[in-house]
């Protein structure tokens, strides 16, 4: 019986095991960008609502999450949010694009030349999501009507019945994102390291100072808790927090929170006697505050009525 020669047939092993070695390689990135087993999960944010299951990148969940927040902070239903991120799954996927057909931008793909603003307003997704809502408010029995026959009174799209695509993803991030599901929204973030700021005006730092501007600009004034408020730690009253309302308030802050955490650097955030932390061990989940077993009673107390935040 004829042999292979035994160069050729040792080309072919190492042939053999270099790909092998390459599909464990290839195995291994997809088992790390998946965050499978042991491995940690990648950065990123999810919503659980109802058996949905809605996965976004970091830019698109501080998008998701602004569009969300404009509806509650306007006093609008979680039905207009759940409209507004259909459309803006639709239109962008949920991305600040600078670009689009003709001079369509941002994240409802918006064109200066038909009044929506200018350039620059409309790549702001606050101003983007204002003006949306400023067109479906106008709109008699939006709140009935399908998600994809309200998205369509505002765009006027080539394409009327793409939204309807994205409605339930939509419901389930809105219902998250505006407090009616809580604790079903979370992320994996790990901000960047940045070093130590001192206090300033107020007793806090310019971190801590930011997230209360960006928490005002897009829910209104807030009242200060006073109870931890200084340094990197700040407290935002939502009370009475004994009523629904004031708690899906709460929860839509706190959600808000932990979707901007990588721009706004938080370490951590309190609410409802739910934790959660960004850094290494960052997960999807909340977590119960205080832990099991712990004697700290008077500071779950304390934290029912005020969403406590810590920045790095």
């Amino acid at each position: 019986m004829p042999t292979e020669p035994r160069g050729r047939g040792w080309a072919r092993g190492l042939l053999v095991v270099g790909v092998l070695s390459l599909a464990l390689v290839a195995g291994l990135v997809v088992l790390f960008n998946r965050g499978v087993g042991p491995l940690p999960d990648p950065e990123g944010c999810q919503a659980r609502v109802g058996g949905v299951v809605v996965d976004l990148t970091t830019e698109q969940a501080e998008n998701a999450a602004t569009i969300a927040a404009v509806a509650v902070g306007r006093g609008l239903p979680a039905r207009a949010a759940s409209i507004a991120l259909a459309t803006a799954m639709q239109e962008s996927k949920l991305r600040n694009l600078d670009h689009g057909d003709r001079d369509s931008l941002g994240l409802f793909q918006q064109r200066p030349s038909m009044g929506w603003g200018t350039a620059r307003e409309i790549r702001d997704p606050y101003y983007a999501a204002n003006r949306f809502y400023d067109a479906l408010v106008k709109i008699d029995g939006y709140q009935s009507m399908r998600i994809t026959e309200a998205a369509q009174e505002v765009q006027r799209s080539g394409f009327p019945e793409a939204y309807q695509d994205h409605a339930a993803d939509g419901r389930a991030l809105a219902s998250a994102l505006t407090g009616y599901s809580p604790g079903r929204f979370g992320c994996v973030a790990r901000p960047a390291t940045v070093g130590s700021q001192q206090p300033g005006a107020g007793g806090l730092t310019p971190r801590a100072r930011r997230v209360r501007r960006a928490l005002e600009h897009v829910f209104g004034p807030q009242q200060a808790g006073g109870l931890a408020e200084q340094g990197r730690t700040l407290d935002l009253l939502v009370r009475p927090a004994a009523t629904a309302q004031d708690r899906r308030q709460g929860w839509a802050m706190a959600s808000y929170l932990v979707a901007q955490a990588d721009r706004l650097h938080i370490a951590r955030v309190v609410f409802d006697r739910r934790s959660w932390r960004s850094g290494t061990g960052s997960q999807y989940r909340w977590h119960r505050y205080p832990p099991a077993g712990s004697s700290g009673h008077r500071t779950a107390l304390e934290y029912l009525d005020r969403v406590h935040v810590t920045v790095l």
